[in-house]
């Protein structure tokens, strides 16, 4: 099963753990599971995420698109990394 793992810095770990509740219903119904999230022990200012996910490419144009309309809106979007694993 393919997963995504994203790293976000200088988001507060409360912050991100309401903006993926918010979101659980989208993420599901692309085929995107959270499964786990965690802060950095020695950076308290990033945290991980996990998905598991249903299809690495469509995962991949899916993130890639909502990050290009990000970059559109505010061209100083602070956008996870995202490392795709199979």
């Amino acid at each position: 099963m393919p997963h995504v793992l994203a790293k976000l810095k200088n988001v507060p770990l409360e912050t991100i753990k309401a903006i993926l509740e918010k979101d659980k219903a989208f993420h599901a119904s692309q085929g995107m599971y959270l499964e786990y999230l965690w802060q950095n022990a020695d950076d308290e200012n990033e945290v991980q995420f996990l998905f598991k996910i249903d299809n690495l490419d469509k995962t991949k144009a899916l993130i890639h698109k909502l990050h290009t309309d990000a970059l559109v809106q505010d061209l100083n979007a602070n956008l996870p990394e995202m490392t795709y694993l199979k």
